[in-house]
């Protein structure tokens, strides 16, 4: 294959993605043809079809570039543990800080969940994503644990279920009342809670605790 064209397609693929976040934003998952993306990126529908198969695989695509910000930005939280006084809540408020690239993919992500639970094989796709997303916010409660000096009691995939849930319930809720819910508040008010709830003091040696 030429040199060309093998160096061009990172540049091809991020402008098409660059352009679907602005198209989903603007008009939905439903609202925005394979056209509409194709010429917000300047770019033909072939070049669209060489990078991805539909609209499906492209919001796959969104979703693991937003998975990592979200494993990034909680690592980072976590390891700066040190500097805060209290740091679950410290934490959760850094995290639930909602800017508009956030409100915008929740508004595309919640779309696409209608879309998957209709359509099994998409629900399987999504059901694989969130999956691997999971096990790394997973792995992210274990350090926290490990940092504040506590074991969890219950399983960490399930917790992570949960603290997932109250997240995007919050948000939901949050975007409907925006001048009397903060996105961070709920889960900065009961996580910590919950977090004592299911965890216990760590025995001796089972990790150095938050000073």
């Amino acid at each position: 294959m030429p040199k060309g064209p093998t160096k061009r397609r990172p540049q091809t693929t991020a402008r098409l993605l660059e352009a679907a976040q602005e198209a989903f934003a603007e008009r939905g998952f439903y609202g925005t043809s394979i056209e509409m993306i194709s010429e917000r990126a300047g770019l033909t529908r072939g070049a669209f079809y060489s990078n991805f198969r539909n609209k499906e695989e492209l919001f796959f695509a969104l979703f693991d570039l937003h998975a990592q910000s979200v494993v990034d930005r909680l690592t980072q939280a976590v390891a700066e543990l040190e500097e805060s006084d209290d740091p679950v809540r410290s934490v959760l408020a850094r995290t639930g800080t909602v800017d508009a690239a956030e409100r915008r993919w929740y508004l595309l992500s919640t779309e696409f969940t209608l879309h998957a639970i209709r359509h099994p094989e998409t629900a399987r796709l999504l059901a694989e994503r969130d999956r691997g997303l999971r096990e790394e916010i997973a792995g992210i409660l274990a350090r926290l644990f490990t940092s504040i000096g506590r074991s969890p009691t219950v399983d960490l995939d399930s917790l992570a279920r949960l603290t997932t849930a109250v997240h995007e319930g919050s948000l939901a809720q949050s975007l409907v009342e925006p001048d009397r819910l903060a996105p961070e508040e709920l889960a900065v008010t009961f996580l910590p809670l919950l977090i004592d709830a299911v965890s216990e003091p760590a025995s001796p040696g089972a990790g150095a605790p938050h000073k």
